[in-house]
């Protein structure tokens, strides 16, 4: 906890950006083909005469694939290592999008839930790549006092990847055809996928610099990809013997609720509430505030938790749940269409600081460099399943009681996070994990 920070040559830092900047853009243009569903919700339900929980369905569907996903492929990230993971999701999530955009060329009318449901959900799987790549890359490459800085650019690159979905998403979705919303992500994933084989590096002796103690949980693993020391099992049962990643495995099931709520009704409650329509300058600014107001929100979190409470994650995620509760609830009351415009960017803020810190920083602090990946896809798996309950179980909710219930229902979940942010106050990461669990209750 008490580790100094780091002294790395210039050359080190400018390798090391080459090698994590695109590996975040990467990850920014999974989200262009993750949430190109939430862009075109609406217009796929008015074109095939959808309620809000059928079309959740698609989302439910493809948020519980997504969650089952991580839980497999956190430990296979942490034995193939992260580049060959992302390119993985990578070269899958560019097929999967463009076969939905082949699909809306056919004549599904019938069916269209069911395929589109099975075409998502498998894209969904490939997309769970993403976030394990980038967390097992990135922990051999940072000192644990180095990565509250680095989720928030972290987070700032998950906010660009809302921005290329929402923002240029939905100016898609609203001048073109609606296959273009999955066909032009398709290409822009490709475009990455190759750059990324390029130039991102498992760990800085593949780039011909020398490895270094992380100052994470286990900082003296160097375990290369495909060594037979990376036992599937060895590494689950590392992580699920953590209580502190036990206890974030919880915050994060509700952080994936509140997100995935606002995110995947934000335009719909726009449009039939406050007459504000996709492509028009109130949508747009709403899109982009998201972006803007992610990015502050992840910086504002990796400052104040490195900075700050020096490296202790918990403080910081305790203030930005309560940060969810007031915006929230102020969203779901204010009447005027500006002022709901400017509320979803400030709910963005502290809903997306807390999701970059917990499963792009946390993980790393307890997962170690080993089991990285599998303790991000701890962290997201849960996430994923709180977010599972908001394409049926919310779309239902607002089929029944329209959107009076919607930010409300949101709530409770932001007040457990804080809760259980308030039962780790003191979690830090270090040398001797287990020690640092145990203390963290007291």
């Amino acid at each position: 906890m008490g580790a100094e920070f780091p002294s790395h040559s210039v050359a080190f830092r400018r390798r090391r950006f080459l090698n994590w900047f695109p590996l975040g853009l990467t990850y920014a243009t999974f989200y262009m083909g993750r949430y190109n569903f939430n862009a075109s919700k609406d217009t796929i339900e008015g074109l095939y005469g959808l309620t809000k929980a059928q079309s959740g369905t698609i989302a439910s569907t493809g948020f519980i694939v997504y969650a089952l996903s991580v839980f497999v492929n956190g430990p296979l990230a942490d034995r193939l290592g992260g580049r060959r993971a992302i390119l993985v999701g990578a070269f899958g999530a560019c097929a999967l999008n463009a076969a939905i955009a082949l699909m809306f060329g056919a004549h599904w009318d019938g069916r269209i839930i069911t395929v589109m449901s099975a075409l998502y959900g498998v894209n969904m799987y490939f997309q769970s790549f993403g976030a394990l790549s980038v967390v097992k890359v990135n922990a051999s490459w940072f000192h644990v006092r180095e990565r509250g800085v680095l989720g928030g650019w972290f987070g700032t690159m998950i906010s660009l990847g809302y921005f290329f979905a929402l923002g240029i998403g939905g100016y898609i979705v609203a001048k073109l055809p609606l296959f273009f919303a999955y066909l032009i992500p398709s290409a822009v994933i490709l475009a990455m996928a190759l750059v990324d084989l390029a130039v991102v590096r498992d760990r800085p002796s593949d780039a011909g610099f020398p490895d270094f103690a992380t100052g994470d949980e286990v900082p003296s693993e160097t375990t290369a990809p495909f060594e037979p020391k990376v036992r599937f099992f060895d590494v689950v049962r590392m992580v699920l013997k953590n209580p502190v990643l036990r206890v974030l495995a919880m915050a994060e099931f509700c952080t994936g609720l509140v997100r995935q709520g606002l995110l995947l009704y934000f335009g719909q409650f726009l449009k039939e509430v406050h007459h504000v329509a996709k492509g028009s300058f109130g949508y747009e600014v709403a899109s982009t505030g998201i972006t803007v107001g992610g990015i502050v929100g992840a910086l504002a979190c990796g400052f104040l938790s490195d900075r700050v409470f020096r490296s202790r994650r918990t403080p910081v995620a305790f203030i930005f749940y309560l940060g969810q509760i007031v915006s929230l609830l102020a969203l779901g009351w204010v009447t005027s269409a500006t002022a709901a415009v400017v509320i979803v960017p400030v709910c963005a803020m502290w809903i997306f600081g807390v999701h970059g810190m917990l499963t792009g920083t946390a993980s790393m602090d307890f997962g170690g460099k080993k089991a990285a990946a599998t303790a991000a896809g701890l962290l997201d798996g849960v996430q994923y399943l709180g977010s599972g309950l908001t394409g049926i179980g919310l779309g239902a909710l607002l089929d029944h009681y329209h959107w009076g219930i919607w930010t409300v229902s949101l709530v409770p979940f932001a007040a457990i996070g804080a809760l259980l942010m308030l039962w780790l106050w003191n979690a830090a990461p270090g040398g001797d994990g287990a020690g640092n669990a145990v203390a963290a209750h007291g």
